[in-house]
């Protein structure tokens, strides 16, 4: 069967199941294959549960049942998984607006989410199903009362953002930025920035394309497309032609900046977001949301209204301490800023527990021996580093193998009255540590 006849197939079925856990009556599961576990292999006990249909791509699995229940065999159930989520999005005639890049890629999402349903029925990703699974869950989840859809696309590899693009087709695009993260799969910084860029690549295959992007960001200007619209952000207001300027007015402790549609009024925000490098994003939404056509009122008041609640950029005040929490991922770019913008944060007594970061490949010991020897430049009270790629650099702070450790030490003589920033890779769990702190 090809795309369209089995979204034939979905639109008599318009449920679809990835887990055989969950399975609604009259439901579609599909058997994705990971390294951990074969969806082949449940593929019978997902129709005994209630499916109406089954897609496996396991010859054997299908020669066993399907004279007895309703298999389809395919060559790759996650292709097809792909295909079908593209056919669906492609029923809806709305904007797309595609989101990438190697920080702040889910709070800019959010932070457009907010603006755009000031004065849309939005569709945007939830958490952070950003990858060739997510990515068309999120897309059957497009309705005919959707009129603007925001779809993060996150990468591991080169080609990630290419598939995704092809799954999604936006028509619109953002990279936020470009820095070292997966290096391990990506090689180098310019495998990140090629990869990245892919979702310029597929904007400019498109008559009507529009590309957001952040004019002080030589990476990015470097690889935008000739004859694709761009509307530009801007911190520095010599530079024309930028749709939007923003200024950083204060962080204490939380972002307030000021921002005006070229030689327009200034508008004042105060958000609730932590760290001066989220002006970034901030100016991003800013300025989908004027392309869309929502008031500068209703962007303020979206703005000022969104609070995080991701452990990105989040401050928590708990009985004990006030935390800086950042710990859904880190890498070189982050953990810099995060660093950079605590240290400038005018509160005291300061500590971090600092994850290390994972996926950096033979970078790895290099980028970690920079965090230690940026750390020594901040006034810090206390530092706690955590994981092995810590273990071998020479230097003053406390060192635990694991969270675990973390959470005995905490357990035993808990920190108090302190500001505190967790910062890590998602991989060390240091999410955990709020709630004993």
């Amino acid at each position: 069967m090809n795309s369209k006849e089995l979204y034939a197939i979905y639109q008599q079925h318009p449920v679809i199941t990835t887990d055989s856990r969950e399975c609604p009556e009259g439901s579609i599961f599909i058997a994705l294959k990971g390294d951990a576990f074969d969806g082949n292999q449940f593929a019978a006990q997902a129709l005994d549960k209630g499916c109406a249909v089954a897609i496996v791509s396991d010859e054997q699995v299908y020669n066993a049942h399907h004279g007895d229940k309703q298999m389809i065999l395919v060559d790759d159930t996650l292709q097809t998984f792909k295909d079908m989520a593209r056919e669906h999005r492609r029923r809806f005639d709305i904007p797309v607006i595609g989101i990438t890049g190697t920080n702040g890629k889910t709070t800019t999402k959010e932070l457009v989410r907010a603006v755009l349903a000031e004065r849309y029925d939005e569709m945007a990703t939830e958490g952070n199903f950003n990858n060739d699974v997510g990515v068309p869950k999120t897309l059957f989840r497009l309705n005919v009362m959707h009129e603007i859809a925001v779809v993060e696309m996150g990468a591991s590899h080169p080609g990630d953002i290419k598939t995704l693009a092809e799954t999604a087709e936006p028509t619109c695009g953002l990279i936020t930025n470009v820095g070292k993260a997966h290096l391990q799969g990506f090689g180098s910084l310019e495998g990140v920035i090629h990869t990245k860029g892919e979702l310029y690549d597929f904007l400019a295959t498109r008559d009507d394309s529009v590309i957001f992007i952040n004019a002080d960001n030589d990476y990015l200007m470097g690889i935008l497309p000739r004859g694709v619209k761009a509307e530009c952000y801007t911190q520095d207001e010599s530079k024309t032609g930028a749709r939007v300027y923003g200024q950083i007015v204060a962080c204490d402790p939380f972002l307030r900046l000021r921002w005006r549609e070229d030689k327009g009024d200034w508008h004042d925000v105060t958000t609730h977001l932590i760290g001066s490098y989220n002006i970034d994003n901030v100016l991003a939404a800013v300025t989908v949301g004027l392309h869309f056509e929502v008031t500068p009122q209703q962007i303020c008041h979206a703005i000022e209204n969104y609070v995080p609640s991701n452990n990105r950029s989040q401050l928590t005040e708990t009985g004990h301490n006030h935390l800086v929490v950042d710990a859904y991922n880190a890498n070189p770019t982050s953990m810099a800023a995060a660093l950079d913008n605590f240290c400038m944060m005018a509160v005291s007594p300061k500590m971090a527990i600092l994850g290390e970061m994972r996926e950096l490949g033979d970078s790895s010991a290099e980028e970690h021996r920079r965090v230690v020897e940026r750390l020594a430049t901040c006034p810090f009270e206390e530092v706690w580093l955590v994981g092995a790629e810590f273990k071998d650099i020479e230097c003053p702070y406390r060192k635990f193998d694991d969270v675990e450790q973390v959470k005995a030490a905490i357990a035993e003589n808990r920190p108090e009255g302190r500001y505190i920033l967790i910062k890590g890779s998602n991989g060390t769990r240091l999410f955990q540590l709020p709630e004993l702190l």
